[in-house]
């Protein structure tokens, strides 16, 4: 979720780097690492998986009751039940540690199909450039124009 003030004038495409040094390092030949896989936490395993699957259209490639894994193109999509789960906040108040952004070409459709598959969107909304909506255990995600993406 982009935290800027309502009147938009942030997008994703201004948070990229826009100079050649700024090009240059974001594009490092030796980085320490590669994002393999993002975990969030759950009270349940099965409503999240199909939900991100739902949405993301990657594969389940394993569930059992304590673990979910959705394989997509270059990482993975772990859910992990923790049974004394407490879903984040939303609106966050600046305590949210982290969110997804999805790319889309239509938002009200995608929003729209989101809450289809089982996400909420609530009432409070941070602009008109994205839509924030929360997954079947609470966790906010945004999905932004995939024009702003490049």
């Amino acid at each position: 979720m982009n935290t800027a003030p309502a009147d938009d004038t942030t997008t994703p495409a201004d948070a990229a780097p826009q100079d050649a040094a700024s090009q240059e390092a974001a594009s490092s030949p030796d980085p320490v690492a590669r994002l393999a896989m993002m975990t969030l936490d759950a009270a349940e395993t099965a409503p999240m998986a199909a939900f991100w699957h739902g949405v993301l259209g990657w594969p389940i490639s394993y569930q059992d009751e304590d673990y979910a894994m959705l394989t997509g193109p270059s990482s993975a999509l772990g859910i992990g039940r923790i049974p004394d789960f407490q879903p984040p906040a939303w609106p966050d108040a600046g305590l949210k540690q982290y969110h997804l952004d999805l790319a889309v070409t239509d938002l009200e459709a995608a929003a729209a199909r989101c809450v289809e598959l089982g996400a909420t969107r609530p009432v409070q909304q941070p602009g008109s450039t994205w839509i924030v909506l929360l997954d079947p255990a609470g966790h906010p995600f945004c999905l932004t124009d995939a024009s702003a993406w490049g």
